[in-house]
């Protein structure tokens, strides 16, 4: 049969302290209480120094006890503060050269660092979470199960929902997939944005309690990509046209020689006639080639704007009254001052009206307010309106148009690309290069809510 092993017995700390406390002295105690009864003195003397004797006794024991306890329970009772993350408690009698001062001591030290380090994790935080919330890149930082966990304001506006309606959805859900299963530094463009508009995704590895998090960051780069290809375009028209007007001069000029030596040929009048006609034909195609380069040279030829303050209702009036085909609405904004060059922003808003006035124009029935056909046999009425509003300390002015819509709006603003049959292809990509050129921005969208064409051009307000 198995022996079961016994349970050792084994008293608490104060309780062998306590004891051991009554046994130093007992000897002590013992030899006075023999040498009392020895005496010659009476029963009732010797039982009340007796008793005295076991009362001393028993008090210093008690104070031997007190005073090697309650120092140890003070310091557990700090140590158990920290652990709870409460840095207000400190051991007392921490002076140096004692043994239990000593370790008060290094107890006080170690809350206080502690509590130093708190301060700075607390300050840290805060600061990080400050810099999230300013920094204007869009920040996501999702779990391993890909459900999103933290959300700056940045990437708020970017989906244009809430932080409280973001956190503890998917990627899938709110449209980032993409972002999560591209490579770190690719190139991505958001189904919820704008087509032109392209995101440089960034990834990183992070734990938080022991889990594995990933961070992405997005940058947008469509307007670097776009200086570049501007960049491109401008050079490419700097080489063509240099080389295009080293030829177009002298056709021009033999084409004029040759014309004036005409009188001097001995020529019936029907080859005259063919001659002249040529001629004239070539002299009208070489200045109208030249007109055609000097209007693409603006593009690699646009000055920097002139900053300075103006209000926007000149401008605007300015614009209006220049369009003499058809009457452009004014829905009046708010009185407010723009930071911009005023010149080169009455030219951007000329190109848009005029482009808005040419599409309303074209012909085409009548459309509902989903931009469906209501009549075949009715007319539209062609409609413009200019108005504008201050967002974020940004005037965005908008330009409606009630014509036939875009069919692809991302080819709006490439150079050189027109659907107009007299169209240059330039108006557009001039209006945005000199929108970007002041910190703003232009997006050309279909309308929503009806038929026809918004342009929303976002330009810096003047401070007060």
């Amino acid at each position: 049969m198995r022996k079961v092993p016994r349970k050792r017995i084994r008293l608490l700390y104060e309780h062998r302290i306590g004891l051991y406390s009554l046994l130093v002295a007992l000897p002590g105690i013992l030899v006075s209480g023999i040498l009392i009864w020895l005496q010659s003195w009476s029963v009732e003397s010797k039982l009340a120094l007796s008793i005295a004797g076991l009362f001393t006794w028993w008090m210093l024991a008690l104070a031997l006890h007190g005073q090697t306890i309650r120092p140890l329970q003070t310091l557990a009772n700090v140590v158990g503060a920290l652990r709870e993350e409460d840095y207000s408690f400190r051991a007392r009698g921490a002076i140096a050269d004692d043994a239990l001062g000593e370790l008060s001591l290094e107890v006080n030290a170690l809350a206080d660092l502690l509590a130093d380090q708190r301060i700075r994790a607390i300050e840290a935080t805060a600061l990080l979470r400050r810099v999230v919330e300013e920094i204007d890149a869009p920040l996501f930082a999702f779990d391993p199960d890909r459900v999103l966990r933290v959300v700056n304001p940045a990437g708020e506006k970017l989906l244009q929902q809430a932080a409280i309606r973001l956190l503890g959805r998917t990627a899938d859900e709110i449209g980032l997939a993409d972002c999560l299963s591209a490579a770190s530094e690719a190139l991505v463009a958001l189904p919820a944005n704008s087509s032109s508009v392209r995101w440089l995704v960034r990834q990183s590895k992070f734990r938080e309690k022991g889990v594995p998090h990933t961070l992405v960051v997005l940058s947008d780069v469509s307007r670097a990509l776009r200086e570049e290809e501007r960049s491109a375009w401008q050079r490419l028209i700097r080489v063509l046209g240099h080389e295009l007007n080293n030829s177009l001069a002298p056709i021009k000029s033999i084409a004029g020689s040759l014309s004036s030596r005409l009188a001097e040929t001995e020529l019936n009048p029907d080859q005259r006639r063919d001659f002249e006609r040529g001629l004239a034909i070539i002299e009208a195609r070489t200045a109208s080639l030249n007109r055609f380069l000097q209007a693409y040279r603006q593009l690699a030829q646009m000055p920097p704007p002139v900053i300075r303050k103006v209000a926007v209702l000149p401008i605007v009036e300015r614009v209006v009254l220049i369009e003499t085909r058809m009457v452009v609405t004014i829905s009046r904004g708010p009185d407010v001052m723009l930071m911009v060059d005023a010149d080169q922003i009455e030219q951007m808003l000329i190109n848009l009206v005029r482009n808005a006035v040419e599409a309303a124009l074209e012909p085409g029935p009548v459309s509902d307010q989903a931009g469906n056909p209501a009549n075949t046999d009715d007319v539209r009425k062609p409609q413009v309106t200019l108005n504008w509003t201050v967002e974020d300390q940004n005037v965005v002015l908008t330009i409606d148009d009630n014509g036939p819509g875009l069919l692809n709006p991302s080819n709006a603003f490439v150079p050189f690309y027109t659907t107009k049959p007299a169209g240059s292809g330039i108006g557009l990509a001039l209006s945005r290069q000199i929108a970007e050129a002041h910190g703003g921005s232009i997006v050309l969208s279909n309308s929503t809510r009806k038929s026809g064409c918004q342009v929303r051009v976002v330009l810096p307000s003047a401070k007060e």
